[in-house]
């Protein structure tokens, strides 16, 4: 099966520790980073789509995208 994550966050070090945690987990990145501000917070905040392909198991909404 094929996972898709979207991970988010402040424009810092955090997020490109998350980034980083999942390519390290064996996600690989999909298309291009989002860069957008949040009038809300005041902040500038980064997203990024992120992809896995997993073999032998099949999808079901109860998965943890995370631990995978």
């Amino acid at each position: 099966m094929k996972l898709y994550r979207f991970l988010t966050g402040p424009d810092d070090a955090s997020f490109c520790h998350k980034v980083t945690a999942a390519l390290n987990k064996g996600w690989q990145l999909e298309g291009s980073p989002t860069y957008a501000f949040n009038a809300a917070t005041g902040q500038m905040q980064c997203g990024q789509a992120v992809t896995k392909k997993v073999k032998g198991k099949e999808y079901h909404p109860d998965i943890k995208l995370s631990e995978q």
